[in-house]
């Protein structure tokens, strides 16, 4: 059921447009000591591919079901609840060659390992052409002239987002890129690294997986060389204030701190790791 907008979301939405000027940034420093033990014994119990990219976005999953303020779509000055928890993954398709995007819906119910192997397989799809939904949508794409362009993906998104309707035909899926955006500079070797929420979005935050270094960090008051990990997220104001972006950090830093805590579907033998 839609409920009306007030306070500070009343007013944020009344003065700024879709994310042009709204956003606000904000970065963890994890110690990845626990993400790294945990992928090493899940690919070797699976024998599934899994990446920092998969469990941070897991994570982020995790603190959108943690944080339920932040699954919201926002339409018509009002606020809509989310049917599900929906993550956005961007990858490399055609062997590296462009940009795409998968997205994972449930994410906040599935085993990190299921959203790889999604992922995987979606990933396959695309680089076969046998994706039907990315086919439709890189279609209509390449053939809209540039100078419509713009224009196409406002009145898309306003169709797909605001009005809610799914028009796969048309290579317009319902919610395209469902409730949290994530992606990885740390492939390219890149630590640290924010990224602009494009208005046709239409989330409340987009997250960037750095690479691990190896830092100086404090461990039980002592200073120790550990895998640091940098995540970025690049925030819409209209749908996120500053405690509920804190909230679904300290969610997303858990997960990471635990991942096995809350991967309850994975081999008993991937046990919790402590940290130093």
């Amino acid at each position: 059921m839609a409920t009306r907008l007030i306070g500070w979301r009343k007013l944020a939405a009344a003065s700024w447009g879709p994310p042009s000027s709204p956003q606000f940034f904000g970065d963890l420093d994890i110690d990845a000591g626990a993400l790294l033990e945990f992928q090493e014994q899940a690919r070797r119990h699976t024998g599934v591919h899994l990446t920092l990219t998969h469990l941070v976005g897991k994570a982020v999953a995790h603190g959108l079901h943690t944080v339920p303020q932040l699954s919201v779509r926002l339409a018509h000055g009002r606020e809509y609840p989310r049917e599900s928890v929906d993550v956005f993954f961007i990858v490399t398709a055609e062997g590296g060659k462009e940009l795409t995007g998968i997205k994972v819906v449930d994410a906040d119910h599935k085993p990190v390992v299921e959203i790889a192997q999604e992922l995987s397989r979606r990933l396959a799809a695309i680089d076969t052409g046998q994706d039907p939904e990315f086919g439709r949508t890189k279609a209509m794409l390449t053939r809209m002239p540039p100078r419509l362009l713009r224009l196409g993906l406002r009145v898309s998104a306003w169709l797909t987002s605001d009005l809610n309707l799914d028009l796969p035909s048309l290579g317009l899926p319902r919610q395209a890129f469902g409730g949290a955006m994530v992606t990885s500079v740390g492939m390219w070797g890149v630590s640290h690294a924010y990224s602009p929420l494009a208005p046709m979005y239409r989330v409340p935050v987009l997250v960037l997986v750095g690479a691990v270094e190896q830092r100086p960090a404090a461990v039980a008051g002592r200073v120790m060389v550990r895998p640091m990990l940098t995540i970025t997220a690049s925030f819409d104001h209209r749908y996120v204030d500053g405690f509920q972006a804190a909230e679904f950090g300290r969610a997303v830093r858990d997960y990471c701190a635990h991942p096995a805590v809350h991967e309850p579907a994975l081999p008993r033998e991937v046990a919790v790791v402590e940290l130093p």
